[in-house]
């Protein structure tokens, strides 16, 4: 499937060719600086043969993860972590390790839009089930979810703090999870790239349960945590080893991940303790102007997110996916307009997400007070508006 999010960019581009400035807040690309000593680190790297690296990753990288992961209560080896090509390989490494062609994976829906074209490569399909705007997003009740398990289920597939919605599962729905999977001998599958935006309470990795060792999979990436998308460094993490066998064959397969970026996050692991303080205080900022000036809007309702960087919003339109591309194509606002995610990219079932669009707070304040003038504006003169 196409990206629900990329398809736009040639709209966006006509625009900006017009003179129109479009604020994006459709992808999450952080407009926080990469830190200044994980670029030194690869800027000062001195060696003579830009070499392979272990197919795992290098065993330096994966001793300093055992380190980090320590420090937000999970414990495993370094036998245990698995460097991926960006957290989009190891996700695609555990579809394709745990599951056989034909199998299926629950996801709570919306969920991240790559999901899909992941389960394609493996062979597997998404069976989703349903959340709901009114409550933010909570988990679905554990009864629904149950009722979509088959012979064919292998696998329950979460992102927490969760992309789209930015919603943080509760201990309370984690053990939920927990009992689930084994009361039916399932894999959890757990995103955990937004682990350090938690705005209200702490985030329970999946790697906090009890019990479970042999079930949890953990997929993880330092693109969001260290704003540094582009170095494509990722990790899988488990305590099964049947899992880690499986898939090191992959990662053998594709020989190595990038040498530049693991020096890269091999020194962002020396940061401060204290430096994520400032990066989330500025998303929280950012979240909560974001929050307020969408639920100011006529017909608006936004959840509060309790982390990661992005907000679902239910609008008075009649199509998320033409409004979006509407905004770029015909409307401007004192020749500026503003770049949504329609929401049915992240829905696997048809029809959903018509009268919603994800906005990604990654632009600093003053260009979110704009974006959303632009917005309120747009909803005001929109032709297909539902009153």
């Amino acid at each position: 499937p196409s990206s629900p999010i990329r398809k736009l960019v040639p709209f966006a581009e006509a625009a900006k060719k017009r003179g129109t400035k479009v604020y994006h807040l459709k992808i999450g690309q952080p407009d926080i600086e990469t830190p200044k000593m994980v670029l030194d680190a690869v800027r000062n790297s001195d060696f003579k043969v830009l070499e392979y690296s272990h197919s795992a990753g290098n065993e330096s990288y994966r001793k300093k993860l055992v380190d980090y992961y320590a420090s937000v209560g999970i414990h495993v080896n370094h036998q245990q972590i698995i460097i991926t090509t960006g957290g989009s390989e190891a996700i695609q490494f555990g579809f394709m390790a745990c599951l056989d062609a034909g199998d299926e994976v629950i996801i709570p829906e919306p969920f991240y839009a790559n999901y899909n074209g992941f389960a394609v490569a493996a062979g597997v399909h998404v069976v989703p089930v349903t959340s709901a705007i009114a409550n933010g997003f909570a988990l679905p009740p554990i009864a629904d979810l149950e009722a979509k398990i088959t012979a064919k289920t292998k696998a329950i597939v979460i992102c927490n703090p969760n992309n789209p919605t930015g919603y943080l599962y509760s201990k309370a729905e984690m053990e939920q999870l927990k009992e689930l999977i084994l009361k039916y001998n399932l894999y959890l599958f757990s995103d955990e790239a937004y682990r350090e935006f938690c705005y209200e309470g702490e985030q329970v990795s999946a790697m906090h349960l009890t019990g479970v060792d042999e079930h949890v999979i953990i997929m993880d990436t330092i693109s969001k945590r260290y704003s540094a998308c582009g170095g494509r460094i990722g990790a899988l993490v488990t305590k099964n080893q049947q899992v880690l066998d499986a898939v090191m064959k992959f990662a053998q397969a594709r020989l190595s991940p990038p040498s530049f970026a693991q020096i890269a996050g091999e020194a962002a692991i020396d940061l401060p303790a204290d430096y994520f303080d400032t990066t989330k205080a500025e998303y929280k900022k950012r979240r909560d102007l974001i929050v307020k000036r969408l639920n100011e809007m006529d017909g608006v309702f936004c959840p509060n997110p309790g982390g990661a960087f992005y907000a679902m919003a239910q609008l008075p339109i009649d199509d998320s996916d033409i409004f979006c591309q509407w905004l770029l194509e015909e409307f401007s606002h004192e020749g500026q307009t503003v770049m949504l995610a329609p929401a049915t990219g992240f829905y696997g079932t048809p029809g959903l997400g018509k009268k919603e669009v994800r906005l990604a707070y990654v632009l600093n304040i003053n260009d979110i007070e704009s974006a959303m003038d632009c917005l309120d504006q747009a909803l005001k003169v929109y032709p297909a508006r539902i009153l």
